[in-house]
């Protein structure tokens, strides 16, 4: 499988030749599909695979699942749009990985400080769900954020999909390493490996994570960080 040369213009702060999905990625049919009906409903939103947010002298990188159909696949930046992205970024700012205002729109002047926002999955799929081949066929993307990010040290995973895909896309057994919130994993590439439950609403309303569960997860970031 090849990977797709981005049709658009890069994220502001990227090197030339830095991978990204184009506007048309053809790689999954079905959310081709999907992309191509919210197109025809939706035509004044994003509506294409969602580039990264953040600079890429960046140490941290949280990785998500995929964007959102009314959040980032309407705004085209990540975790922008809905109640992930509010819990998200307010917990960044908190221990210094953002400063700005957050106003759920691209524009907000938010900016990013040594961090670095993606997803496993840059299309939005039916019902939040990528299937299996849809992480995998989106791999070589991720592959090759990671490896563009030169000062990386640190991998915040946001559920166990993106747990299992960055693993793999650092070419690691991910049985070796199971998923548990709050679990911080050295791996042997140097990188910093920590799991947490998706700050998603869903999982908020029951009670599977809460705000202190969450801002742990990034202050034990914080202080392996300096």
């Amino acid at each position: 499988m090849s990977l797709v040369p981005a049709t658009a213009a890069a994220p502001a702060g990227t090197r030339p030749g830095f991978v990204q999905p184009g506007p048309d990625c053809p790689l999954c049919p079905r959310l081709v599909a999907f992309r191509l009906a919210n197109r025809g409903q939706f035509p004044d939103w994003h509506n294409a695979p969602v580039p990264s947010f953040g600079a890429d002298g960046a140490r941290l990188l949280v990785v998500g699942l995929a964007p959102g159909l009314r959040g980032a696949n309407r705004t085209g930046r990540p975790f922008t749009g809905d109640y992930a992205g509010d819990l998200l970024y307010a917990t960044l700012k908190k221990f210094g990985f953002a400063a700005g205002s957050y106003e759920q729109r691209r524009d907000d002047g938010l900016t990013l400080l040594d961090c670095r926002v993606s997803n496993a999955v840059r299309c939005v799929p039916p019902e939040n769900k990528p299937t299996g081949g849809e992480v995998a066929a989106c791999r070589p993307f991720l592959k090759a954020e990671i490896a563009h990010l030169k000062r990386l040290e640190a991998v915040v995973a946001l559920g166990s999909i993106a747990h299992g895909a960055v693993l793999a896309a650092l070419g690691m057994r991910v049985s070796a390493f199971k998923f548990r919130h709050g679990a911080v994993h050295d791996l042997a590439s140097g990188l910093v490996l920590a799991d947490s439950y998706h700050c998603s609403r869903y999982n908020t309303n029951t009670g599977k994570l809460t705000e202190a569960m969450f801002e742990a997860v990034f202050a034990e970031m914080r202080r392996r960080l300096g």
